[in-house]
């Protein structure tokens, strides 16, 4: 599936909201809590059915039955609400803010996301598009958000050299967006590099990726971008701790660190295995 029309779409709204003063990197905050929640509709209904953590009243129905002032005051208690949740719900609306003040605009932004059903495409796909997302905002040099970018191509390079293993841990102690994680994960699920049987699939859902970023919005991209490439669960643990790798040496050992410069010299056994 092309998904270049998707993303253009969905990039496309974001040139209205530029004249409100909404830059690149609030309007792809505000789309990651939409679709989450818009999944998470998805998900508990037919034939799904699953309780995915949402407090009732603060669901994406709760959003598409309001308009105008109404909904704007609903959308930023909701985001507060949810921002108290655990595990993976609660960090994606960690300290979220509705950066749209325009209730019209906000109502046409919640309307295009309805009209897709983010659950019935696939992994790769979601995924594709979200990257490409990421991939504008990083481009947009007055976002600041290239920092957070690796390019791709390098990253692909530098898991290709590696080459990790299934049943294998990977580390990233400055995760940014997770492309290492993603990069790593199309590496192992490649059939030409391996053939996962069902419990090494398992392992790399849940148990493969930890990662550190210390910046509540990028953290929050993080782990929508894994999410939508399949990796962790809507209603588990988040994989990707707030706390800051360099203040102390980790807890825990790794199989893998797939990190930028300046890491090496915390963890020069693994590191060595990349250059």
């Amino acid at each position: 599936m092309n998904t270049a029309p998707i993303v253009n779409k969905v990039w496309s709204f974001c040139t209205t909201l530029r004249d409100d003063g909404v830059g690149y990197g609030d309007y792809l905050e505000q789309l990651t809590y939409l679709i989450f929640l818009k999944m998470a509709d998805e998900y508990a209904k037919p034939p799904y059915n699953r309780d995915v953590g949402i407090p009732e009243g603060f669901d994406w129905t709760s959003l598409t039955s309001r308009r105008g002032a109404e909904l704007e005051a609903h959308y930023v208690i909701l985001l507060r609400k949810l921002g108290e949740q655990k595990g993976m719900l609660g960090q994606i609306f960690t300290k979220a803010q509705n950066k749209i003040t325009d209730p019209a605009k906000l109502f046409r932004l919640i309307d295009m996301v309805n009209g897709t059903r983010w659950v019935m495409l696939g992994a790769d796909v979601k995924g594709d598009i979200y990257e490409g997302l990421l991939e504008r905002n990083a481009e947009d040099t007055k976002s600041g958000a290239g920092q957070y970018f690796t390019p791709r191509a390098l990253i692909r390079a530098m898991v290709e050299c590696v080459r990790p293993e299934p049943g294998k841990t990977i580390a990233d102690p400055a995760c940014g967006t997770g492309g290492f994680f993603l990069a790593a994960h199309d590496f192992l699920t490649d059939p030409d590099n391996h053939a996962l049987d069902k419990d090494q699939k398992a392992f790399l859902k849940h148990s493969t990726f930890f990662g550190n970023e210390i910046v509540a919005g990028t953290r929050r991209l993080c782990l929508m971008n894994m999410f939508l490439h399949g990796i962790g669960e809507m209603t588990g643990d988040t994989l990707v701790s707030p706390a800051d790798a360099l203040i102390s040496p980790p807890s825990d050992t790794y199989d893998y660190v797939l990190a930028n410069p300046p890491f090496p010299r915390m963890f020069p056994c693994c590191m060595v295995g990349m250059l």
